[in-house]
């Protein structure tokens, strides 16, 4: 157990993990590995427990626990394990004639210490998934659990000193005085996964030592369905991804917006799904989440306020239950409308076309996802091209997350840079440019040196900068120039033939 309750704790702390990053203790692929596996053994071997924690912290289902928390952290470690020999290679680009004959390269190094700060909503993937990233990049780690979620930190906070190396990684338990005392100090990345509050006090105690960070926050995420779209599968799909971990999700469709005309059909479709998700009764089924506690509960219940129930609105406070509901009557001014949801109500917005969507939208902070319901290949086009967000899926909700091929990461309100699979090892590294240069071409070396005259001035920007090529003459030059070397390859290995 690591306990920091004064500034001297979190210095120590710093300084244990600071001198194993400086003994190179992180550097060796094979070393990265083997914390990696001791990691994928910690959730293998317990694996019940922590279905077991995540049933008693959030009500989740065990479907949920073991595909979307445990199964999604085995699956990353997996994607790292397979990519970071590749990935930490160097990498050569092109460069200009005046360096062709200097070895120019790129080489992805670790940020030395990172400090990553988990949320409660999803606390297995999220504190898991981004320290087995630090991890892969060669970093040392501490990882500051949610508190709110105790019986999930708890076991962290058992477990890791039991499977990682302590001088490597470390779990440090705690709440909001906790988690001060190690913004204060100076890291080299902080990574952190919350709200879009905390995120600007996480960056202003970063900015204090010009720390880099990644956030990755939340937002009012939409969702369009236009008149095109299959209004049986969008129900599906929309409640399926509203319905995960009862809303708690920061990717989860937070409003539906669309014309007031296939409303009704929508809503009479979304009742045929939560009758076939649950079997009638979504209060007594073990299927269903719970929210995470009395106070959020409160809050969300409040977010009801002035809308009509268009489906749900049953709520049990003692269980922490609120039904999956969808709200109408709801504008943008609405109490529903102000923040982000982040538990299981659904409003409707009423929008007459396209244009007035994407208005809405644009008004609007840049939100973590956008889902779009549709059968119009132009109303998607007109949506992408001129809408922005941390990531889009069309026909789908949640689904853009699964794959390690895709970054997952905000923009603006929504968050500062992305993750999972290589983009994880890229979160975790710098990639340092580095330059050997010949000792040879003094000559050619010595027009950058003084004294200066315009001979030398023109000679210079000759062989060091690029001009824009407005016609695209230098690229055809550039084909014709390969074609002639493949001509005359050709011709020499015909001639060499005969």
């Amino acid at each position: 157990m690591v306990v920091i309750q004064s500034p001297e704790d979190a210095q120590a702390l710093i300084a244990r993990h600071r001198k194993a990053f400086r003994a190179d203790k992180t550097r060796s692929l094979a070393a990265r590995k083997a914390q990696l596996k001791r990691c994928f053994d910690m959730v293998q071997e317990n694996k019940e427990r922590f279905v077991e924690a995540l049933q008693a912290d959030l009500g989740k289902a065990r479907h949920e626990a073991l595909l979307a928390d445990i199964g999604s952290v085995e699956s990353e470690i997996a994607s790292l394990v397979d990519g970071m020999e590749e990935w930490s290679k160097p990498e050569y680009p092109s460069v200009p004639l005046i360096n062709k004959f200097d070895g120019c390269h790129i080489v992805p190094e670790p940020y030395g210490m990172c400090l990553i700060i988990a949320p409660w909503n999803y606390p297995v993937q999220l504190t898991l998934g981004p320290m087995c990233g630090a991890i892969a990049g060669g970093n040392t780690v501490v990882i500051k659990p949610s508190e709110v979620t105790e019986n999930t930190s708890a076991l962290f906070d058992e477990l890791i000193p039991k499977y990682m190396d302590p001088e490597w990684i470390s779990c440090v338990t705690g709440a909001v005085k906790e988690t001060t005392l190690l913004l204060n100090e100076k890291w080299d990345h902080i990574f952190y996964t919350g709200s879009t509050v905390v995120g600007k006090i996480v960056m202003e105690k970063a900015a204090k030592h010009l720390t880099p960070v990644t956030l990755e926050l939340g937002g009012k995420s939409p969702c369009i369905v236009d008149k095109t779209a299959n209004l049986n599968v969008a129900a599906h799909r929309i409640m399926w991804g509203k319905t995960m971990n009862a809303g708690q999700t920061c990717i989860a469709p937070d409003y539906i917006i669309c014309e007031e005309a296939i409303q009704p059909a929508l809503i009479e479709e979304m009742k045929k799904v939560l009758k076939e998700f649950y079997q009638g009764n979504v209060e007594e089924t073990k299927d269903y989440g719970r929210i995470v506690n009395a106070r959020h509960f409160d809050r969300i219940s409040a977010m009801m306020e002035g809308a009509t129930v268009a489906l749900g609105g049953k709520t049990n406070r003692e269980k922490l239950f609120i039904e999956p509901t969808v709200l109408t009557g709801v504008n943008g001014d609405s109490p529903v409308m102000q923040s982000e949801i982040f538990g299981p109500l659904l409003p409707m917005i009423s929008s007459p076309s396209v244009e007035n969507t994407i208005d809405f939208i644009n008004d609007r902070d840049k939100p973590l996802a956008l889902y779009m319901f549709s059968n119009n290949k132009q109303a998607i086009n007109q949506v992408l091209s001129r809408t922005s967000a941390g990531g889009v899926c069309v026909n789908d909700t949640i689904m853009h997350v699964a794959t390690p091929a895709l970054p997952f990461g905000g923009v603006g309100p929504s968050g500062i840079g992305a993750y999972h699979g290589k983009h994880t090892f890229d979160c975790f590294t710098h990639k340092k440019p580095i330059m050997h240069k010949g000792l040879g071409m003094e000559s050619l070396n010595k027009m950058r040196y003084p004294p200066f005259n315009p001979k030398k001035t023109a000679k210079l920007i000759g062989f060091l900068m690029k001009t824009p090529d407005w016609s695209g003459a230098g690229k055809a030059k550039k084909k014709l120039v390969k074609l002639g070397l493949l001509v005359v390859v050709a011709g020499l290995v015909a001639y060499l033939a005969f």
